[in-house]
């Protein structure tokens, strides 16, 4: 059976497997930075083949802090995916984004602090552009996707990332209110950095469960409040994916594809050998 994909699928909270892919086979990988969150499902959705992955692990094993998001994303490189999707549970920090509304983000701010958001270092220098962190292309076929099915969605804001695994605090949620952030969540920042160093065009479907904690008329909030609603948006997540992937073409025309093509700043002879061979899959192309 051909491994070979050109769409990834990162599955969230309450995402951990895809009934909807047929003629599957998993995939056990190894990769220069670790071990993914588990195993990678290949299988067709809609007549294309994809990859599919939970970023928690079978079971919901790992906290945000504790994904290998390196690992996760080389892995999709390695498949061959120029594609990733990527589901993830937020909070709303605006009064007219509720519960079990949908957004595409199009930017973000970082507010982890330890974990790993770039594959390069080690002797090797890149820095890629950033300003615009999603794939508009990708982003605007799952916003069509998404009001296709009568789905209610917002296209476009700015997902602040936090460390976790605890909520916010009610002072640091008025905060990020001040500063005009639109949604919550503990993942996708990683996941942006580092599929844009791959190469990989990225978006993420960010599926609102509550209100943080800010709301004085809503309940803060909790786990169990999450998973509620969590279980009603995956349903909904899952037919945008469905409607979104034979949508999308081989060829780019986006700036993704190219990301690398002037951001490494080390000469190839001044490349440790070993950073250099790890790193073969995304820069060789670029190297003498």
């Amino acid at each position: 059976m051909d491994n070979k994909i050109q769409i990834g699928i990162i599955g969230g909270s309450g995402l951990y497997d895809m009934q909807e892919l047929s003629d599957t086979t998993t995939v056990s990988l190894d990769t220069p930075f670790g071990q993914p969150s588990g195993d990678y499902v290949i299988g067709t959705l809609e007549g294309v083949r994809v990859a599919f992955l939970p970023r928690h692990g079978l079971g919901h094993r790992l906290t945000p802090s504790e994904i290998n998001f390196r690992a996760n994303i080389y892995g999709f490189k390695r498949l061959g995916a120029s594609r990733l999707i990527s589901v993830t549970a937020v909070g709303s920090l605006k009064e007219d984004i509720h519960p079990l509304d949908m957004v595409i983000p199009d930017q973000f701010y970082d507010r982890t602090r330890h974990r790993k958001s770039t594959f390069f270092g080690k002797g090797m220098a890149v820095h890629v552009a950033f300003a615009n962190p999603t794939c508009r292309d990708l982003g605007s076929l799952l916003h069509e996707s998404a009001v296709e099915t009568g789905i209610p969605v917002h296209n476009g804001g700015t997902l602040i990332c936090i460390e976790g695994p605890a909520f916010s605090t009610r002072a640091e949620s008025n905060l990020y209110r001040q500063w005009g952030m639109d949604i919550i969540g503990m993942t996708s920042i990683q996941e942006a950095k580092l599929s844009r160093e791959a190469e990989i065009c990225y978006a993420a479907m960010a599926l609102v469960t509550d209100y943080d904690c800010w709301h004085d008329e809503e309940t803060d909030v909790t786990a169990a409040a999450v998973v509620e609603n969590l279980e009603k948006n995956i349903a909904q997540a899952k037919r945008i994916i469905q409607a979104t992937v034979p949508k999308i073409l081989s060829a780019r025309d986006c700036t993704c594809a190219k990301a690398l093509e002037k951001a490494v700043m080390t000469a190839a002879e001044n490349i440790p050998a070993e950073t250099r061979r790890d790193l073969a899959l995304l820069v060789d192309k670029y190297l003498p």
